[in-house]
């Protein structure tokens, strides 16, 4: 397989530029070293925002929060670094850090600069030239479960984050956190997000054992070996990431799992591609992650529709930005759609009581 199928940087989105003068005069003292800097970014996220950075004869990927972003505790640049420095000391699927910035003044918000992870990304629409077989595909979703597995069997106290979260009450604080934070970015009357909150709030099952979790763990977020598109050699995107119940990361997987014979327009919402002939289903996913890991997934179908919920409030904050003029991308002007679909396929899995 070539190199070509891996995720490449793209120029930088209108409005999302870098002051590369300051940022290389932080560089040159922070690293010790000289040079210019050149900046391009990775086109794929929709949260904290991702550059790939050539300085020096190195390729380190810089992290920020999105511009206009005010909510603080999702994009929280000290708290990433933090979990990645304890983490890629014990877990090489978690890029190693290089320096954290908390100097607001150098591009106008914290960053923190990490290792580059080459590898493939699957996205909604598979890289030119891939294609990928029944076989493949099953080995795919193989992967993911058993990284899933792998990552919640660590020992949070033995890696250094023992205090990395609150475990006790983390589900209900995740339903109460989410909801307010719909409310407080809340643009258009959709009630079937507000019906989807309550049935959560009033159904949700106790905390189960507790282990770290990536808390947005997703198949786009995973790095995929370039010559083995089974194994997994990398995991992106640490910045919501706690310890608490580690189905809530089945529940985001499975609220991001689009199979074949789901509504054309959740279609249109894919982040991967989940729907190939080969790939499990939601159920096959939840029954297989139970077998593997030994841990309780008759619950599943509440998480699921959580992890639904919480992509809707994601994607209600990001159309919230976009509404206010805070970002120029106009990838964001269709996520107020998202919203509505997600609500309502979590309404219609209620209703139909199965995943």
């Amino acid at each position: 397989m070539t190199a070509a199928l891996t995720d490449e940087p793209r120029a930088v989105r209108a409005g999302e530029t870098l002051d590369t003068g300051a940022l290389g005069e932080y560089l040159r003292q922070a690293l010790g070293t000289g040079g210019q800097v050149e900046v391009e970014q990775f086109p794929g996220g929709h949260s904290n925002l991702t550059y790939l950075l050539r300085f020096a004869g190195n390729e380190y990927v810089l992290r920020r929060p999105p511009f206009g972003a005010n909510i603080k505790t999702a994009h929280d640049m000290s708290r990433e670094y933090r979990v990645l420095s304890a983490l890629s000391a014990v877990y090489d699927k978690a890029p190693r850090p290089v320096l954290f910035c908390d100097d607001e003044a150098v591009i106008g918000a914290k960053l923190y600069l990490m290792e580059r992870m080459r590898g493939v990304i699957l996205r909604k629409a598979l890289p030119a030239g891939l294609s990928v077989d029944a076989r493949t595909a099953r080995g795919i979703c193989e992967g993911l479960i058993e990284t899933m597995v792998e990552l919640h069997a660590l020992d949070v106290d033995a890696i250094g984050l023992g205090d990395f979260g609150k475990p006790a009450g983390f589900i209900e604080r995740q339903v109460s956190g989410w909801t307010r934070r719909y409310e407080a970015a809340c643009t258009d009357d959709i009630g079937a997000v507000s019906r989807v909150a309550r049935w959560l709030a009033d159904t949700m099952p106790e905390d189960g054992r507790p282990s770290l979790i990536h808390n947005d763990f997703k198949l786009d977020n995973l790095v995929l070996d370039p010559d083995d598109l089974c194994r997994v050699i990398g995991i992106l995107d640490w910045e919501m990431a706690t310890t608490g119940d580690s189905l809530m990361d089945l529940g985001s997987s499975l609220g991001y799992w689009v199979e074949a014979g789901d509504p054309e327009p959740m279609h249109v919402i894919r982040f991967g591609p989940t729907h190939l002939p080969g790939m499990m289903t939601r159920a096959e996913v939840a029954a297989r992650y139970g077998e593997a890991s030994g841990r309780d997934v008759s619950r599943a179908l509440w998480f699921y529709c959580f992890g639904l919920f919480k992509t809707a409030v994601i994607a209600q904050q990001i159309y919230a930005r976009y509404a206010r003029g805070d970002t120029r991308d106009e990838r964001f002007a269709r996520m107020i759609h998202g919203v509505r679909l997600l609500a309502d396929k979590a309404e219609a899995t209620i209703a139909k009581g199965a995943l």
